[in-house]
């Protein structure tokens, strides 16, 4: 019996906190990004519609799979079932900007000039 797994990914987006729930998540190959693939949304039979999930599928239409910048990332994880994709606005987002941080760092110089 194999079980599906179902990966709850929390981001941030321009001023807001995305929550989305995918099949498939990996290290992309492209440097400092993780790859997201098989976007799972609520459950299609459901009478109440969400206008934040509405959002999410109408913004996500047609993707295959997308890559969210690892400094993006707060956190994924792996959950039983799938729930409601939400987005929500981004505590303390009033006036302040986080300064980017670098996902590495340069190796250091080595010889005899180490400048």
């Amino acid at each position: 019996m194999t079980t599906k797994r179902i990966f709850r990914i929390n981001f941030h987006n321009q001023d807001k906190v995305y929550e989305m729930y995918a099949a498939d998540i990996a290290q992309s190959e492209l440097f400092g990004f993780i790859e997201v693939e098989t976007l799972i949304f609520g459950a299609k039979s459901a009478v109440v519609i969400d206008p934040a999930e509405e959002q999410l599928k109408t913004e996500f239409d047609g993707v295959a799979r997308t890559y969210i910048p690892m400094h993006s990332i707060i956190r994924i994880d792996e959950v039983e079932e799938g729930g409601i994709s939400k987005i929500k606005p981004r505590a303390g987002t009033d006036n302040v900007t986080p300064f980017p941080t670098p996902s590495s760092y340069p190796p250091p110089k080595s010889g005899p000039d180490k400048r």
